[in-house]
């Protein structure tokens, strides 16, 4: 926060044209004020630290429709909203901004959304929109975007549509030229990777695994051949069962991160090998959401081509221009195999025709 970086002078500077500003008693009563000068000795502390909860939530409020008034109206349009994963205070100025002014909200559970509405004093009506009712309220929603209303979409934690409802009236926005505003936040899946250890600079997001058996087992093991990191959601009920079956896949030895319960009081890492987490997981279903992370496979191997694929590639290159050298060496870059024995395949293949155009 600004008044984190300023010196005890500009702190009191800050103070005295804050309480001439706000001139409300709830707002600043002479123990708040108390309060803030006391922030220039204790510069590590936030504003937050001074503040009840239902104070917080007020005065917040306070603040974006003061804020608004400066920026002006928002436009009309489908504002796709990211929301704490678990700890309230993870949201964005701006997204509360945009949840106070909507005309409606779309929530994924209307009594889980709820509570965070009621902790920032948000009046702003809710509607469910959820997997099972999308394709019936896609109509209506649409209807109320034409008619120029500012429609905010959110779901129960993190950004709408990654794993979680939205992608498709996103989408069905996007075709009817109704303009789509991503106002981001929080994302589990990022939050975990961020603290896991593991490499992030490529992964892969897997998100929820398929409930079939055979469609489950064909995921793992082509993210099992990945040499990014992959990432999974998986229910805490799941656990043991995915812990079983991706050590099968990937190897008991292939180092892993169950990130549970994120941003919440009982954050926990667990950090390991998918066979350490077998064992420890086995007798033992923890609670809360929980978001798995796999090392990539360092031993990727890459596919050796055929003759005749190599034989195509090479002629490809010859018939674009290059010289032989030069097509054996592009070949070569992109395989597994030697250049030596690409350049007597290409020898074989093409040496004659190539003296002949010369």
């Amino acid at each position: 926060m600004l008044l984190r970086r300023l010196p005890p002078t500009a702190v009191s500077a800050a103070v005295t044209a804050l309480s001439r500003r706000y001139t409300s008693p709830y707002f600043f009563s002479q123990s708040r004020l108390q309060s803030f000068n006391s922030i220039s000795f204790y510069p590590k502390l936030s504003l937050l630290s001074f503040c009840s909860t239902s104070e917080i939530s007020s005065e917040f409020t306070d603040l974006i429709t003061d804020q608004s008034s400066k920026r002006g109206p928002l436009k009309p349009g489908l504002y796709l909203v990211g929301t704490p994963i678990g700890n309230l205070e993870d949201i964005t100025l701006r997204a509360l901004r945009v949840l106070k002014s909507a005309d409606v909200i779309l929530s994924e559970d209307t009594r889980h959304s709820g509570k965070l509405l009621h902790y920032y004093s948000i009046k702003t009506p809710l509607l469910s929109y959820h997997k099972f009712n999308e394709s019936q309220r896609e109509h209506t929603v649409l209807k109320r975007l034409k008619e120029g209303e500012i429609v905010a979409l959110i779901s129960d934690a993190g950004m709408p549509g990654i794993s979680d409802p939205g992608t498709e009236l996103a989408k069905l926005c996007a075709d009817e030229n109704i303009p789509v505003i991503p106002i981001p936040g929080p994302s589990a899946f990022l939050t975990a990777l961020s603290a896991s250890g593991l490499s992030t600079d490529e992964f892969t997001f897997v998100g929820f695994l398929p409930k079939h058996a055979g469609s489950r087992k064909e995921r793992l093991m082509t993210s099992a051949s990945e040499t990014p990191t992959q990432i999974f959601y998986v229910p805490p009920h799941k656990l043991s069962q995915f812990l079983e079956e991706s050590s099968l896949i990937f190897g008991d030895s292939r180092q892993c991160v169950i990130a549970r319960e994120l941003t919440k009081m009982h954050e926990e890492f667990w950090r390991g090998t998918l066979g350490k987490a077998k064992e420890a997981f086995l007798t033992h279903q923890p609670k809360g959401e929980i978001t798995l992370l796999i090392e990539g496979n360092s031993n990727c191997s890459v596919e050796t081509p055929s003759e005749s694929q190599l034989e195509n590639d090479l002629r490809e290159l010859i018939s674009s221009g290059h010289s032989l050298s030069s097509a054996v060496k592009l070949v070569a870059e992109g395989t597994s195999m030697k250049k030596k024995m690409i350049y007597s395949l290409a020898l074989r293949k093409f040496a004659k025709k190539h003296k002949a155009e010369d």
